[in-house]
């Protein structure tokens, strides 16, 4: 069975296979479903929605493509192969001097979805998206043609594999240029704010001094607290320590938690205790960049919280000037009673992604988990859905459940273009459903 991180889709019809590079074209012709019309690229499974499921095809997953294959100390380019993840290159790079240039809040993602998702993180506003870094790939069509894609070569085939869903062919090897960095700690920030007006002062006035912005938000609170959360930010450290420490004992789920445990209640409980654990207006502190930038892998399978029912990720980018319709689309979370504990704002910035399908934008962008209700969330998001792509703005593929073909269209309109560069061999539960 293949299930998505948010475990709201189960398929049994997925017939996975590994790849492995002396026999990775005859899976595409091959694998326990000789029959199967479609095959799809799997890393480690992270994406919330259907967009790495395949229903009634092979899944080829790349975790055995997990060899470094050059490293040069001197530039900060690494070269490897599609199945490692950032795990494994932090593991390599810190203590050299070298760091991700962009990651997000997982490290247990592979380069090659990486690049399919062109990720984006903390700092957006200074360097953009994971796509934005990557110096060429190698992608393998199913007609067994190997091409080298950049931004010089095959151009077009790399804008429509970068935030591609996996859909052009499938990454075999990536050259990725990384920053130079003098520490493995963060200098960080801990800013109380008490309302969303604070949270655009703040955002607006950090983005040109600090490498790392995001804010929590507690989106169950109303009236003169709608949007008040704690601010962060941070730059790398200048102390010289590249020592990585390494993370204690991860704490593991072991089965779902009752449906019951995550409700509007014991949300709202959690939001109050998370925002006033902060006493002072504003904390610093220096810490290893593992808790700054990947809090919950410390818990092994967090996503068994949301229980069986499972639960989505939501998130969405909407033009900077469109204040007023975000300030909307939390007044309607908070009256839903559906909110979020792990609610995260921030401001993109102005760097263009390479990718034809890329989602971030300038603009505000939302992320929010919601435990599975069936029709009523369902219901929710068509609504902010509406008035998101009326603002301009679009939801986020690598995380969405439920957006309909016509949601998806008016976000991307560069769709049609992207369409001419899938891979005919190639497709996913996603792509059928946004295109029906």
């Amino acid at each position: 069975m293949i299930t998505s991180w948010g475990n709201i889709f189960r398929s049994n019809s997925c017939h996975p296979v590994n790849a492995e590079m002396d026999h990775l074209e005859e899976v595409f012709h091959s694998g326990p479903n000789r029959d199967a019309q479609s095959v799809l690229p799997y890393g480690m499974g992270r994406s919330y929605g259907d967009s790495c499921l395949l229903s009634g095809g092979t899944i080829i997953k790349s975790r055995l493509l997990d060899k470094l294959e050059s490293f040069d100390r001197d530039q900060g380019l690494i070269v490897c192969q599609s199945g490692v993840n950032l795990e494994e290159l932090l593991d390599v790079i810190v203590e050299a001097g070298w760091f991700l240039p962009v990651t997000p809040g997982t490290k247990f993602v592979t380069v090659g979805g990486a690049i399919a998702n062109d990720v984006h993180g903390k700092n957006h506003h200074k360097r953009g998206t994971f796509g934005c870094h990557v110096k060429w790939f190698e992608l393998l069509r199913s007609d067994g043609e190997t091409m080298i894609c950049s931004a010089d070569q095959n151009q077009e085939l790399f804008a429509a594999t970068v935030g591609g869903l996996g859909l052009t062919g499938f990454i075999t090897k990536v050259a990725l240029q990384l920053i130079p960095i003098k520490s493995a700690r963060i200098d960080a920030e801990y800013l109380k704010m008490e309302n969303l007006e604070e949270f655009f002062e703040i955002s607006e006035a950090s983005d040109k001094d600090y490498e790392y912005t995001v804010a929590w938000i507690d989106c169950m609170a109303a009236g003169k607290q709608l949007g008040r959360g704690i601010y962060m930010r941070g730059n790398h450290a200048a102390d010289g320590n590249l020592t990585v420490q390494v993370p204690r004992s991860l704490l593991s789920i072991p089965f779902d938690a009752p449906e019951w445990l995550l409700n509007e209640y014991s949300i709202k409980a959690f939001n109050q205790l998370y925002y006033h654990k902060q006493f002072s207006k504003l904390v610093r502190s220096t810490t290893y960049y593992h808790p700054f930038f990947y809090p919950l892998d410390a818990i092994n399978e967090w996503n068994r919280l949301y229980g069986r029912s499972g639960f989505f990720q939501y998130q969405f980018v909407i033009p900077q000037t469109e204040k007023e319709a975000l300030r909307s689309i939390f007044e309607k979370i908070q009256a839903s009673g559906m909110g979020s504990f792990l609610a995260v704002l921030k401001l993109f910035g102005e760097p263009e992604s390479p990718g034809m399908l890329s989602f971030p934008q300038p603009g505000y962008t939302l992320a929010l988990d919601f435990g599975n209700r069936g029709e009523k969330t369902r219901a929710l998001f068509t609504e902010l859905d509406q008035i998101i792509v009326d603002k301009g703005g679009r939801i986020y593929p690598a995380k969405d459940a439920c957006m309909s073909s016509d949601t998806f269209r008016k976000g991307f309109p560069n769709y049609i273009e992207f369409a001419k560069h899938i891979d005919p061999k190639f497709s996913s539960d996603f792509w059928r459903r946004v295109n029906s």
